[in-house]
Parts: structure tokens; C-alpha cells; sequence
């Protein structure tokens, strides 16, 4: 797999949209970041994931798979090996990614709408 597989894969889920992050391409759902081809250069496609995630896809597959260096590692952010992943593996965990940031979308609650005091 390549940069090429990881955009493909990860526009063709619903409602995927890519953007772009700090220079560098992003994949978003309901304007969110779900993953990045920040660290492409070095042959890695990025995830983000739950620590908990992160921790069984390492253990599964450590030759695909690796946290990010430092804070962000600490919080689910994942690099994963393109040049060693299968396209199952490469839609499966963007996949992870994509219903991940899908469930946090929903989750996150809107401002109510200021109320309006009627003079009368």
C-alpha cells in the first residue's frame, strides 16, 4: 500500500472528505480529522484512534503498526506502515478511524440556542 491506496480508501467511506492540516492532507467526516497523510513522507499514513485501539492493533501487528512519538502517541495516534499493510489491514483500520471520529460526531453536544426574553 501507498499514499495513493490510503487517500483512495479513505474517501470512499460516507461522507469522507478530504482537507488539509498544518500542510498536509487530512481525511474528515462531519468536518472532523479521522486520519492524515501527515507523516507520508516517511512511509506512514495516520490514525486516529483510542489508546485502547491503538494498544490492539500494535499487538496484532506490530511490524504495520506504531504509536506516534510522544503526547500524541499517548492519545491514540497511530502511524501505520504503509509499504507493509495489506488493503484489508489498510481498510480496517481506517475504517477503526472513520466510525471512531463517527461516534465521537454524535456524541458531541451542540450549544442550545440562546433564549429570547419576549418584552411585553
Amino acid at each position: 500500500m501507498n499514499a495513493a491506496d490510503f487517500r483512495r480508501i479513505a474517501l470512499s467511506l460516507d461522507g469522507a472528505e478530504e482537507g488539509s492540516h498544518m500542510g498536509a492532507a487530512d481525511f474528515r467526516v462531519g468536518g472532523r480529522i479521522f486520519a492524515t497523510l501527515a507523516s507520508q513522507d516517511q512511509g506512514y499514513g495516520n490514525l486516529m484512534l483510542t489508546p485502547e485501539q491503538q494498544a490492539e492493533f500494535v499487538r496484532e501487528l506490530p511490524e504495520v503498526f506504531l504509536p506516534i512519538h510522544g503526547g500524541w502517541g499517548r492519545m491514540g495516534m497511530t502511524h501505520i506502515r504503509l509499504a507493509k499493510a495489506s488493503e484489508d489491514v489498510l481498510v480496517g483500520a481506517l475504517r477503526a478511524a472513520w466510525m471512531l471520529r463517527i461516534e465521537k460526531n454524535t456524541r458531541t453536544k451542540k450549544k442550545p440556542a440562546p433564549k429570547r426574553h419576549l418584552n411585553s
